[in-house]
Parts: C-alpha cells; structure tokens; sequence
C-alpha cells in the first residue's frame, strides 16, 4: 500500500503479521516500489519496472540493475493506527 508521511512516498508491506515500511521510489529509475511484487521469503520488494529487489528490513537491492539502498522506515501500531517514523541514523526512530 502506498501512503503518504509528510509528503514522503512510502510503501507499506504486510508479510503475515509484521509491518515494513520503505520508501516509494526504486533507487535505479524512479519507479513506484508500491506496485511491485512482494517476496515473503526473502522479505524482499520488487521494482516492476525492472526488476530489483530491495529488502524491507534494510532497503539494500539485492539483484540489479539497481545498485543504491532506498531509505526504511520505522513502523508501529497502536490498535488499528499504523504509524510510519524516519529512522535516525543509528536505526532509531525520529
């Protein structure tokens, strides 16, 4: 699902119970990660455009063409609210 935090494009993915948050942009052609294909196994999201794939978990493509990380996101729930947060650069929240 793609949402919107502070005018960031984010793709939210749910795999079984857990929530990952990634931004909305393959770092190789400026595609919409949103509409790709989710890997469950490998916690991956793939670019339909061209076909990497990023890790939900720490943004890094795992195949090419890509090559550059997109940014991760903190995610947290409070009933049925989810919550996106930037994460700082030692992985915390901001």
């Amino acid at each position: 699902m793609k949402v919107d935090v502070n005018g960031v494009a984010v793709a939210v993915v749910r795999i079984d119970e857990t929530l990952y948050a990634i931004a909305d942009r393959c770092s190789h052609a400026n595609i919409s990660l949103s509409e790709g294909e989710v890997h469950c196994g490998k916690k991956e999201l793939e670019c339909w455009k061209h076909g990497s794939a990023f890790s939900l978990e720490t943004g890094v493509p795992s195949t090419f063409p890509a090559t550059q990380p997109v940014e991760v996101f903190s995610v947290s729930t409070n009933g049925d609210e989810v919550f996106v947060t930037r994460r700082a650069e030692n992985g915390e929240a901001s």
